[in-house]
């Protein structure tokens, strides 16, 4: 049973990820190395990140009152990960190609990048367990909606970079970054006041990061027309 519940959680999380670099056509423009390059800038960002927090900012752990929802604390961590938007701009500048190919590459690059940092020892440890965690699905699905967010973030940014982008989308575009940028800060938020269940507030996460995602797509043609 354990390893079933295991092997369950390792398709989930990583079937969806390999499923957009097939289907994407990624593999017919020979993005794999761009998209390891993409995963070791990531790394570089994550340690440079943790160098800021550990130096300049103070412990989120006592600000945030053994784990509750701190809106200081989300905030400077939030701060923080505008390191994320300059080195998925990195990304997309070391990127040779079309639109299509250079998002989904710079993207997928970035969310595998996390999900192996953050995830895998998460699930060979506690999905492994001998008692059955809805927690770990849970966790699986959130990875899912991570990819969503990251393909929106390229996206985002390459039609911020983009001089031919029309006047009338630019405030859009740049209300969706500082959106995404400080998610973790309104969205986690509303859903602390609101005190809703996990699969709620799942729902919800991947409902937001749909219509972002959505919104953002829209704009990608009246740019490359």
């Amino acid at each position: 049973m354990t390893l079933y519940h295991f092997g369950n959680c390792l398709a989930l999380i990583y079937v969806p990820y390999y499923l957009t670099y097939k289907y994407s056509g990624l593999s017919e423009y020979g993005a794999f190395w761009k998209c390891i390059q993409a995963g070791a800038i990531y790394a570089f960002t994550q340690l440079c990140k943790m160098l800021v927090l550990a130096t300049f900012f103070p412990d989120t752990e006592t600000i945030s009152n053994a784990g509750d929802f701190s809106a200081l604390a989300e905030f400077l961590r939030c701060t923080v990960d505008i390191a994320d938007l300059m080195g998925l701009t990195l990304v997309l500048s070391r990127i040779p190609g079309k639109g299509h190919s250079k998002l989904i590459t710079a993207g997928l690059g970035w969310a595998t990048a996390e999900l192996i940092l953050s995830r895998a020892l998460m699930l060979w440890v506690g999905a492994r367990g001998a008692e059955f965690s809805w927690i770990y699905i849970q966790k699986c699905l959130e990875s899912n909606i991570l990819l969503a967010q990251h393909l929106t973030t390229a996206t985002l940014l390459w039609l911020f970079s983009r001089h031919d982008l029309d006047k009338k989308f630019a405030p859009v575009v740049t209300f969706l970054i500082v959106a995404t940028t400080y998610k973790g800060l309104w969205l986690d938020g509303i859903l602390h006041v609101l005190s809703l269940g996990p699969w709620t507030c799942l729902a919800l996460k991947a409902i937001v990061t749909g219509h972002m995602g959505v919104i953002s797509a829209s704009i990608i043609p009246a740019v490359a027309s």
